[in-house]
């Protein structure tokens, strides 16, 4: 008889907090990620900051009278001074060096979106080695702080509209902070898309390189895709 191994990955899905729970978020970065996440939200009741190198751009100034809700923009370590919630909508390939800039980040959540790829001959590899991650960057440039990984493999399309996807969308999250998780996973129910927690900071390795596939067939002559973990 042969031997058969069966891996089993459990999918832990996490309960949100309160809805009722409203946060100062400080959005670093005003790009596609940082424009998409922050009217969402304050569309939930959250005060925006947008973190920026230029806060007084013409462009910074339209996203933060389209955000609402008191909406207002400042320098990047200012906007993350007073914040509950940073989102590090940036470079992938800065973080270490824009959280090392943001000033005292403990016992705040940090939020990591970032998926650190370059290109190489045509084609995306990942930018830093297997044995490490975007988000444990993160957590040792800020080791008092709460990091979670998540919006990482869906497309800031997607997060402003879910039914783009055509069913349920799911966002895996990482991190070793329970709690932080929590509170992240609450924001994102809020915008109808499913939090799934897949493990520890560490695990964020692995969520990192799911993308290298999309992208690389989105960019290719072989079939596009789209990918969304979906609870069982």
């Amino acid at each position: 008889m042969s031997l058969r191994l069966v891996f089993i990955l459990s999918l832990v899905v996490l309960h949100p907090g309160p809805a009722t729970a409203e946060y100062r978020i400080a959005m670093i970065g005003t790009g596609d990620v940082g424009s998409a996440l922050g009217p969402v939200f304050a569309a939930q009741g959250h005060t925006v900051v947008y973190g920026s190198r230029n806060p007084d751009r013409d462009k910074v100034r339209e996203l933060v009278a389209r955000t609402g809700n008191g909406a207002s923009a400042a320098s990047q370590r200012d906007a993350a001074r007073d914040a509950d919630i940073v989102v590090l909508a940036v470079p992938p390939l800065l973080v270490e060096d824009i959280t090392s800039n943001l000033g005292d980040l403990d016992g705040k959540i940090v939020i990591d979106p970032t998926n650190p790829m370059t290109l190489v001959d045509g084609r995306f590899e990942r930018a830093i080695d297997f044995d490490t991650s975007n988000t444990e960057i993160i957590q040792q440039a800020a080791p008092g702080s709460r990091v979670v990984k998540a919006f990482s493999t869906i497309s800031w399309q997607t997060m402003v509209d879910p039914s783009l996807a055509g069913g349920p969308v799911s966002v895996p999250l990482a991190g070793d902070d329970a709690a932080a998780k929590a509170t992240v996973a609450g924001l994102i129910e809020a915008m109808g898309i499913e939090a799934i927690d897949v493990g520890e900071a560490r695990d964020a390795r692995y969520v990192e390189a799911l993308l290298l596939l999309w992208i690389n067939n989105r960019f290719s002559d072989r079939p596009a895709f789209d990918y969304h973990l979906r609870r069982l």
